[in-house]
């Protein structure tokens, strides 16, 4: 006999949502659950979450499959738990073809830290979005920060060019990079390379990982910006170098900071904002039964209508159907 769902609802009463705000760690696994299923507290743990946010330092942990992105992510979480700060991790994991759900669990990421109260981590499913971050993410970061974790680590699932994403929600981001991989960043440079903040060769007891950096120095020194960024050889594995690359997050921070523009959150919400408004303009069409709108897919598919102009003509056609609600 199957048994029934479970409602996932977390009946955000007003006592819970202050828990959250004091950084209890079964209100925050809650707050979590509610953003990333949109139930129906999802809006009140986030109106909550908002005028408590900008106290958590983000930082971004991304680059190609199979650099180490993991291992260097717990090595992180372990130095700053050392620092004495809390810690969160949002790690964003492929989605299963079958339930959509992140196919790795967040005890076989962190295992070495699920017993410390002082961590959080939550996997999250990348749901084919572009660039490994799903579209909940950033709230997550968000309920994460008005939770009091003085730091929060976002890892990508590492999909190649399109991780740039990530520069619109860290701070702070790291691009890792395994030896001998200099060629391909030269490829791409337009991409992941300018988006760095901090270069990080990881394995670096490999025989080409100093070549691999000094390859990578040479080339952040064409880089037009105020803020070049170091390239730090760690070994994430044994730890080695872990204070090193601290020290350049630190170092960015700093910059940051005589940079007010650097840390000011505008761009990142107007990203924010546009990407849900065009995802409720997708869900709009989708479900829109009008005859206009029907006569005019029959157009595109005549050839009567190009696609550009077919969007403009769906949006104005949704914007008159707003007008005449009441």
């Amino acid at each position: 006999m199957s048994k029934p769902p479970v409602d996932i609802r977390c009946t955000a009463s007003p006592a819970w949502l202050a828990r959250l705000r004091d950084g209890d760690r079964g209100a925050l696994a809650r707050a979590i659950t509610a953003v990333e299923n949109e139930t129906p507290d999802a809006a009140r743990v986030l109106a909550t979450a908002h005028p408590h946010l900008g106290r958590a330092r983000v930082i971004g942990v991304t680059g190609s499959p199979g650099v180490g992105k993991s291992t260097l992510v717990s090595a992180l979480v372990g130095a700053y738990r050392r620092r004495g700060l809390s810690v969160g991790v949002v790690a964003v994991d492929p989605s299963s073809p079958m339930t959509g759900g992140a196919i790795l669990g967040d005890r076989v990421r962190m295992s070495g830290h699920s017993c410390d109260p002082g961590v959080f981590v939550r996997s999250l499913a990348s749901r084919g979005h572009l660039g490994g971050l799903s579209r909940t993410a950033s709230r997550v970061v968000d309920v994460m920060d008005a939770a009091g974790r003085a730091v929060v680590l976002v890892e990508t699932v590492g999909a190649g060019q399109s991780e740039v994403e990530i520069a619109g929600l860290a701070q702070t981001r790291l691009v890792v990079l395994a030896p001998g991989m200099g060629d391909e960043i030269q490829a791409v440079k337009a991409g992941i390379l300018e988006i760095a903040d901090v270069l990080v060769i990881n394995k670096g007891d490999q025989p080409l990982a100093q070549a691999t950096a000094a390859q990578l120095t040479e080339m952040t020194a064409f880089l037009d910006a105020s803020w070049r960024p170091p390239v730090v050889v760690v070994s994430a594995l044994d730890e080695t170098g872990i204070d090193d690359l601290l020290s350049a997050v630190d170092a960015h921070r700093a910059w940051l900071e005589g940079h007010p523009r650097g840390l000011d959150g505008d761009a990142r919400t107007r990203r924010m904002v546009a990407t849900l408004a065009g995802e409720t303009v997708v869900q709009a069409l989708d479900s829109l039964d009008d005859p206009r709108y029907a006569d005019l897919i029959a157009r595109v598919g005549r050839g009567e209508v190009d696609f550009e102009r077919a969007a403009v003509e769906a949006l104005r056609l949704l914007a008159a159907m707003d007008d005449q609600v009441p």
